[in-house]
């Protein structure tokens, strides 16, 4: 992964093959990484590209430069909030997984690798991802009432679910910055490491996910989120429908042969 040109005054989101994986740079490092319409634009089309390619299984959300991203580029996101719209075409995956009318949700996994400033959209961003990696030179903060907006990007939701509503109000109404040890004890990050080595650790995350079978990922990663957000009763109700689906599948035959012969799987995502 090296450090491309940047194409464009308002930055870009690039992207990178390596193997099953998905890399999804983001590219504005000059700027702290602050996202402009045109990069929001390109992180739906890469998060929707990571869901309709067959042949990618794990998403790498991670950023050039020294910082993972300021947030907002108020000047040029302010008018469509002012406006009511969103900087994601109607559509594509919302890379803050909300559910919204008009949105797709992800289904494959997504790890994400940050470091140095964290901020708002940042902390959305992971936060609406699977795996975080954080380097130990963190800054996080959700400052949106220091600009006098609330954070409208999952921040709310999130951070209580993982934190407790005491905790996330702490950060929210206050819009302190916190580091790296902090994050990891409110449950927004699952690892620290010594900066510059969070997207190797990422990378290796998403590579160890992409050995498994593909269809039991997605099944997995789906009902964990559905007895989050829905509740374990419901997420229960899926289990022998779902079991059902993936023991037929080439990939459960090719589990119980690879038992046999002890040897690794060879999973193809059928």
């Amino acid at each position: 992964m090296t450090q491309l040109a940047t194409p464009h005054p308002e930055g870009s989101i690039d992207t990178e093959v390596n193997g099953h994986v998905l890399l999804i740079g983001i590219n504005r490092p000059q700027k702290r990484n602050g996202f402009t319409p045109k990069m929001f634009e390109e992180l739906g089309q890469a998060y929707t590209r990571l869901d309709d390619e067959p042949d990618l299984r794990v998403g790498v959300l991670y950023a050039l430069g020294d910082h993972f991203t300021a947030g907002l580029d108020l000047p040029t996101i302010a008018p469509l909030m002012r406006a009511g719209k969103k900087a994601v075409p109607l559509g594509l995956v919302d890379p803050l997984n909300l559910g919204l009318d008009g949105y797709r949700r992800r289904n494959k996994p997504m790890v994400v690798a940050v470091q140095g400033i964290t901020y708002t959209l940042g902390i959305e961003l992971m936060l609406a991802a699977d795996i975080v990696v954080a380097a130990d030179d963190c800054r996080f903060s959700q400052l949106e009432v220091k600009r006098g907006i609330m954070a409208t990007g999952g921040a709310t939701l999130r951070m209580s679910e993982r934190a407790g509503l005491g905790n996330a109000l702490l950060h929210l109404l206050t819009g302190d910055e916190f580091g790296a040890q902090e994050a990891l004890r409110l449950n927004f990050v699952q690892k620290v490491v010594p900066a510059g080595e969070q997207l190797a650790q990422a990378l290796n995350i998403a590579q160890a996910i992409a050995q498994q079978a593909p269809l039991a990922v997605v099944a997995s990663r789906l009902n964990a989120l559905k007895a989050v957000e829905q509740g374990p009763v419901v997420a229960m109700q899926e289990f022998i429908a779902t079991q059902q689906r993936l023991s037929n599948s080439d990939d459960a035959k090719e589990g119980v042969q690879s038992f046999v012969e002890k040897r690794a799987a060879r999973f193809t995502g059928n």
